[in-house]
């Protein structure tokens, strides 16, 4: 059994007209970090997942879920 980490990144920046490098900046790393935890490339460390949904004010299961 394959699972995955998705999210709503983008769904979530764009409803805040927010940029990848707005939120990098909020998150105190670069947009290309951003970029690929929002595309599916790299898994978050579970600080950073955090920091993403401080940005958005909600839980992290409200921004990050397994697939399965």
């Amino acid at each position: 059994m394959s699972e995955t980490l998705s999210n709503n990144i983008k769904e979530r920046r764009a409803r805040a007209s927010m940029t990848q490098a707005e939120l990098a900046d909020a998150c105190s790393v670069s947009r290309k970090t951003i970029n690929t935890v929002e595309n599916g490339v790299f898994v978050p460390s579970t600080i950073l997942a955090l920091k993403i949904a401080a940005v958005f004010g909600v839980p992290v299961e409200q921004i990050f879920w397994l697939e399965s």
